[in-house]
């Protein structure tokens, strides 16, 4: 029994610990003040945002409103299927023309999707994502960086992610261009075997949707983080240390993207998310997550977090099939990722 109470109050610190990096996470995603500031210092960034929100706004969720509020109704009045207000007797003569009735109802809403819904979806992914990366190079910019973040004092970096692990530079010309193919490449990779993994967590009975919602709260945020990390240079090996030393944070910053979307319909979903990413994304451009994460740190005694892998089953699952390509691929992408 005494053997256990030394773990009970190291758990508890932890926990403490957790607690108190996730609620910094959050408060940090939840200080959307900085996208006025942001928008108002730079005319193309606040374009690019009120372009994302016409497009998946006003024309994407407008459509699903109409489509739920206007052209369903209308085709349930043009075409109406009300069996339970019909005898049994008129029933079985008008049996045929109401399957049709159903048949036509369900053939012009599927219309509907395929020559509107599914191709604006399409265009809605395509043009986001670069608009996306546009608005977080305007960000960047109107918060008055141009190159890599200023480094963090030594005692910042010993307290955060040990930087004593040193991170080679990349090399300059065409090797260096390489280098940061294969590290995008790697990273599309890598998110989206994590992305097989949350819709997987799915699917486990009783903590599925817990586990759901944890790993969407990291995906999300890895994702806001990660054009902030582009523009800083910073290497694929570092994005990842550094993620999974603070995990705790990353996991309360994720957490009111994914509790904007999680209870609508997929459809839904995506419009909402596509609204709201710019603004997450601007939000973690501004966003000091290393002297946040310091500050917090300082406070604590005693035994601290440690790196929680949260890649590693996608890292491990995607070295396997890397390893079914030819040997100086396999050592290529290692190489890239270590860089």
């Amino acid at each position: 029994m005494e053997d256990i109470k030394p773990l009970m109050k190291i758990t508890r610190t932890k926990l403490k610990q957790a607690s108190l990096l996730w609620a910094e996470g959050f408060r940090e995603a939840c200080c959307l003040h900085r996208v006025i500031v942001l928008c108002r210092r730079s005319r193309k960034l606040l374009v690019r945002t009120g372009q994302c929100f016409l497009l998946n706004g006003f024309i994407f969720l407008g459509s699903l409103f109409v489509l739920n509020s206007v052209v369903i109704p209308i085709l349930q009045w043009i075409l109406p299927d009300q069996r339970s207000q019909i005898s049994y007797e008129e029933m079985s003569a008008f049996d045929g023309v109401l399957k049709f009735y159903s048949f036509l109802h369900g053939l012009l809403v599927q219309l509907f999707y395929v020559f509107w819904f599914y191709p604006l979806y399409v265009f809605s992914i395509i043009l986001s994502n670069l608009w996306y990366n546009d608005i977080a190079k305007h960000g960047f910019a109107a918060i008055g960086r141009s190159g890599p973040s200023v480094v963090e004092s030594s005692k910042q970096n010993d307290a955060l992610t040990s930087d004593s692990k040193v991170h080679a530079a990349r090399p300059a010309g065409l090797g260096g261009i390489m280098i940061g193919i294969g590290e995008q490449v790697y990273s599309v990779l890598l998110l989206s075997f994590f992305f097989i993994e949350v819709y997987a967590t799915g699917f486990i009975p009783y903590v599925g949707k817990a586990l759901n919602f944890l790993l969407l709260s990291w995906m999300y945020a890895y994702y806001c983080f990660e054009y902030k990390w582009n523009l800083s240079e910073w290497g694929l090996e570092k994005r990842l240390d550094f993620f999974e030393t603070n995990w705790a944070f990353f996991a309360g910053f994720g957490s009111p993207c994914v509790l904007a979307i999680f209870f609508f319909s997929p459809l839904v979903s995506y419009g909402v998310m596509a609204i709201l990413f710019p603004l997450f994304v601007l939000t973690a451009t501004g966003t000091e997550a290393e002297q946040v994460i310091s500050t917090q740190r300082r406070k604590w005694s005693g035994a601290e977090l440690g790196r929680l892998p949260v890649f590693y089953a996608v890292d491990t699952l995607l070295m396997r099939v890397l390893s079914l390509f030819p040997l100086e691929s396999r050592e290529q992408v290692q190489d890239n990722k270590t860089l």
